[in-house]
């Protein structure tokens, strides 16, 4: 009970399990949203190897459900009506993910750039006007190496280190050309976090690859309603128990099937 008499309890409370790409943003509008939330992040770059990010997401979900049926270890239910799932579509890790006693909810896009710029229609645009965009943002800078020359600078030591001199540049050649398929570092400001640091680092990361450099303004107003609700179908999928995720390769990104 809190100092009013109230079954503080009896809350309604909603647990996220999302990439830590986005524990700032996530962490910052959910302490002004009227809900109460429990948090999970899982490590960045699980995306990678889509099967792992699949396994290490359903055995968060099937815990929190679990937990919400026995009360977990101190044995009081929770009253929990959704969990909120922040990931993308992401390399199609999120393919096969199922809801078993508890709703989904689900952001309709392909990756999480899609929260920080408002809609996946915003995506789509600034990603059809600009093919070679390599995202930057506060919780990509903080938790992996981005394109840059502290990156490239790490991965050669470690070259060096593992196979001699001879070798390195070779596999660098090898390793790193998938760099080459981009040609703009582009940053998604919310305003969260020491924004200017961000920015000269992404102008820094920009100007050493010879890549074009783009700050855009996010728009929080997707990652609140995330939150907060309403889930209105155009932008959230709704993932009812009993139901798996599958990609629709359309322009709703992902969809549900029933159980076979």
């Amino acid at each position: 009970m809190d100092w009013y008499g109230t079954n503080i309890y009896t809350k309604e409370k909603r647990h996220i399990i999302a990439c830590h790409v986005f524990w700032r943003e996530l962490c910052y509008h959910a302490a002004l949203a009227p809900q109460v939330f429990q948090f999970h992040f899982l490590k960045q770059g699980l995306h990678c190897v889509p099967d792992t990010l699949r396994t290490e997401l359903q055995r968060a979900i099937d815990t929190v459900e679990e937990d919400h049926l026995t009360g977990g270890q101190d044995g009081v239910r929770e009253n929990v009506d959704a969990i909120l799932v922040g990931y993308g579509l992401c390399s199609n890790g999120l393919v096969g993910i199922q809801a078993r006693t508890l709703p989904l909810v689900v952001p309709r896009g392909h990756d999480c750039i899609t929260l920080l710029l408002g809609s996946k229609e915003r995506y789509r645009e600034y990603f059809d006007a600009h093919p070679g965009t390599y995202w930057y943002s506060p919780g990509w800078i903080d938790t992996s190496t981005q394109p840059s020359k502290e990156r490239y600078e790490r991965v050669l030591a470690h070259y060096v280190e593992t196979y001699g001199e001879e070798n390195a540049q070779y596999l660098m050649e090898a390793s790193e050309n998938w760099m080459t398929a981009y040609n703009t570092a582009a940053y998604v400001d919310l305003g969260i976090g020491d924004t200017e640091r961000y920015k000269a680092y992404t102008r820094e990361c920009a100007e050493w690859l010879n890549w074009k450099c783009d700050f855009l303004q996010g728009d929080p107003g997707l990652l609140r309603r995330f939150l907060e609700g309403p889930w209105d179908d155009n932008d959230f999928l709704m993932v009812q128990p009993g139901e798996t995720i599958v990609a629709s390769f359309d322009e709703r990104v992902i969809t549900t099937e029933g159980r076979r």
